[in-house]
Parts: structure tokens; C-alpha cells; sequence
């Protein structure tokens, strides 16, 4: 695809830094470059050089390369410039590159955005890459790693490919019924085939959920009474000051959420207001923030101050939880009745407590190197052509026609996935999700 505009952005992190780099891409490339450097760089090798105002004025020192279309991450002519990383020399490198004819600064995603349009990548891999660069976990980033490799592009496309041999193997059968090379029926082979191909479907759908703890994080909620010690293990996880810790009760009166990274696993802890009878109006309604955040959790951390021991409160049916015997300084002798025991004072059982947690992750997770649904636009997607094949599929006397064009909107759907079918009306939200200069 031809752009007429050039644009310009800082690629790298935030400012002040050591290096900064500057990407350009568009038609103009080669002239910003004569302009900047006096000559166009040999393609992909960094020069060394005084970069210049068109004035004449030195900007700076730094490297050019040059990156010739198609060959390039967008498929048009792109240019990076490695300057020192001050936010003066930033700011006079993309004003005079901004003010050049042809030349503005670009949108977010807009770089990854030319990069699909002219081909060089999917939808999928798109938003792969979006999830790398927000990956805060080993497991974030070999989930992302393994997407823009291609995994879910590849399986995707199998997938539409068998439908557009289904449709192929019927439209055959109706155009050319009294050819001897035609199958007189193509029901067994076909409809055995979209028999499968919607249970392999239903399985990927299934596994969003793991998809979802591994890119928003293994959900852990602290419950208990006041002063059980949630807030004093949340801060001991953390090994900061996240929450406020008295011997008051009721400290607590709305949710603390914090992440670890514990096994290359990302976890959210949320620490939450002491669940007891009455209370107050505002603590109330902490309360009872607890005890819906709760049944959202994939596990629940219950507290019981084995000093002062209560009532166990009534927690969620439908979700794990572990019993948590807390100030274990405080008391002597073995108690069965809990999961484990902890001191955050002593630090007695905290290591263990995590070792729990991380195992709870890792089970609820799964494999690692699963092809997982990312995004609960595919989901729908999925969704949406699964119906269509079980429409075909359970369609009876059904005139062949009518099957062949709900196989046609299934394909059609899954083709949406990877933007290999028109996606126009979604391209602007998958973009602006990423940086400037991505």
C-alpha cells in the first residue's frame, strides 16, 4: 500500500536515556536522510556521523541505518537515527524531521499499523507484538513469543483451509453431480470432518481462561477477619509498604491490589477489608467489596489468627482456597486444621506459602507452549463460527446450499481473526493500544 505521508517518532524508551532512537518510514526517507546525514546510508549498515539542521546546524553525533522498502518492518523505505538520549536532542531531532516536506509525526501504532497493511505481518502477529512489549513476565513473554511467531496464525489458517475444502467438496457435488470424477456424496467426508473441527474449536475456546491468567495474572485474593494479618502479608510478599498496617481493626476498608512475579507467573494479590459483624456504614461497604472481589478469584488466601482464633467466615464455593494459620510467633505446638502456617513477623512459612501459590499458578495455567485464544475478540469470533458449523452441521434436509454458505460465514469469521478478511472497522482500536514509534 502506497502512503504519501512520511512520519517520524521516538522508537525507544523514556527520556533521559544513554541512546535514543529515532524511526522514520514513508516515501520521503531518502530525502530526510540527504537532509540529516548529506547522503543516504549503504542499506542496513549503521553509519557514523554528524547529523545536521537543514539549516547546516549540528544536531548531534550518532548512527544511521537504512532500511530500503520492501525489505523493512513497514515494507516502505525506513530510517532509524541512534542519538544520545537528552530530551533536548530529542526534541531538535524530530522538530527539523517533523518540519520536512512531506513529513508528521506519527500516531500511536501507526509504524505496526503501515507493517499489516502492506502485509508484512497479521492481525494476530500484530497484537503478539503489542503483548511483548506490555510482557512483564518470562511466561507473559513466551506466550507473546510464540504468537508472533506464527502458532495461532498458522492454526487459524489450517482451520479455514479445511473449510474451504468443505465448501468446495459440496459445491462440486452440486454443480457436478453426474460427473464420474465427483463423489456422488461428500457427506461422510465432510461432515465428519466439521464434526471435528468443532470440537477442536470448543477445546481452544476453553483454554482463554489460561490465556487470560497468563497476560492479566493468576488472580489471589487475601480474605479474613480484622487483624488477621492480611495486610502484614500482602506487605511481606511485596517486601514494601503496599498497605496499612494497626493494631486497629477495620484498617482496612478498601481493595489493595499489587503483582508479583513468582516463577516467571504473574500474580495479583489483592488484600481486602476484615470480614466481621456488624460494622461501620464505610466499612460495610468494604466488606462487602471483599466478598464480591472474592468470587471473582482463582484462589483465596484465608487468614485465621491462630493467637485469637474466630469463626471462619463463609467464603465462595467455586473457588480454591488455602487456610492460612497466621502469627505463628504467638502460639505454640502443631494445629492440622490449617494448609500451612506463617509468621510475617518471624518470616516462618512464607516461602512455603509461595511455593503453594506458585503451584496453584502453574496447574491453573497449564502447558506453557499451548496455542491459546489472546484476545476475547477472537473468542467471539470463534464463537460466532462455531455456530455457523453446527448450523450446517445440524441443518437435515437442509438444501446443500444453504450449508455451503453457512460454512462460507464460518470461514469468513475465522479469516477475520488474522484480518486476512475485511477488518477495516477494527483497525483503529487494535492500534492505538500500542506506543508512539511502534
Amino acid at each position: 500500500m502506497q502512503f504519501t505521508e512520511s512520519i517520524v517518532a521516538l522508537s525507544s524508551g523514556h527520556l533521559p536515556s544513554g541512546v535514543a532512537i529515532v524511526r522514520i518510514s514513508g516515501p520521503h526517507v531518502r530525502f530526510a536522510l540527504e537532509t540529516i546525514c548529506g547522503a543516504v546510508p549503504e542499506a542496513r549498515r549503521a553509519r557514523y556521523g554528524s547529523l545536521h539542521r537543514a539549516s547546516g546546524e549540528l544536531v548531534d553525533r550518532g548512527l544511521a541505518l537504512f532500511f530500503p522498502g520492501p525489505n523493512s518492518f513497514t515494507g516502505e523505505d525506513c530510517a532509524e537515527f541512534h542519538v544520545h538520549g537528552g530530551r533536548a536532542v530529542v526534541a531538535a531531532l524530530l522538530g527539523e524531521i517533523g518540519g520536512l516536506a512531506g513529513f508528521r509525526h506519527a500516531e500511536p501504532g501507526e509504524f505496526t499499523r503501515r507493517a499489516f497493511l502492506n502485509g508484512k505481518m497479521d492481525l494476530l502477529a500484530a497484537e503478539a507484538l503489542a503483548d511483548l512489549i506490555n510482557s512483564e513476565t518470562e511466561a507473559q513473554r513466551k506466550f507473546a513469543v510464540l504468537n508472533a511467531g506464527g502458532a495461532q496464525s498458522d492454526l487459524y489458517r489450517s482451520w479455514r483451509q479445511r473449510l474451504i475444502h468443505a465448501r468446495a467438496m459440496i459445491e462440486a457435488e452440486m454443480d457436478f453431480a453426474d460427473e464420474a470424477d465427483v463423489p456422488g456424496s461428500v457427506s461422510d467426508v465432510v461432515w465428519d470432518d466439521v464434526s471435528r473441527l468443532i470440537q477442536e474449536i470448543d477445546r481452544h475456546i476453553a483454554g482463554y481462561g489460561k490465556a487470560e491468567m497468563i497476560r492479566d495474572g493468576y488472580d489471589v485474593v487475601i480474605l479474613g477477619a480484622p487483624n488477621a494479618g492480611k495486610s502484614s502479608l500482602l506487605n511481606a510478599l511485596l517486601k514494601r509498604e503496599a498497605a496499612i498496617v494497626t493494631d486497629e481493626p477495620g484498617t482496612t476498608r478498601d481493595l489493595v491490589e499489587a503483582a508479583l512475579d513468582l516463577d516467571g507467573l504473574k500474580i495479583r494479590v489483592t488484600d481486602t477489608a476484615g470480614l466481621r459483624e456488624p460494622a461501620g456504614k464505610v466499612e460495610a461497604i468494604g466488606i462487602e467489596r471483599a466478598r464480591e472481589r472474592a468470587k471473582s478469584a482463582d484462589l483465596i488466601l484465608y487468614l485465621e489468627d491462630m493467637a485469637e482464633p474466630e469463626v471462619a467466615a463463609a467464603l465462595p464455593d467455586d473457588v480454591p482456597f488455602v487456610r492460612v494459620g497466621t502469627k505463628l510467633d504467638q502460639v505454640q505446638g502443631d494445629d492440622a486444621s490449617y494448609d500451612i502456617r506463617i509468621s510475617t513477623k518471624s518470616g516462618e512459612g512464607l516461602g512455603s506459602l509461595l511455593d503453594i501459590v506458585a503451584e496453584k499458578a502453574r496447574d491453573a495455567v497449564g502447558g506453557r507452549a499451548d496455542v491459546l485464544p489472546s484476545r476475547m475478540r477472537h473468542v467471539d469470533l470463534l464463537m460466532h463460527a462455531n455456530r455457523h458449523l453446527e448450523d450446517a452441521l445440524e441443518g437435515g434436509n437442509q438444501a446443500l446450499e444453504l450449508k455451503a454458505e453457512n460454512l462460507r460465514l464460518a470461514s469468513d469469521r475465522i479469516g477475520r481473526i488474522s484480518g486476512s478478511v475485511d477488518v477495516e472497522d477494527l483497525l483503529d482500536l487494535i492500534f492505538s493500544q500500542f506506543c508512539i514509534g511502534k
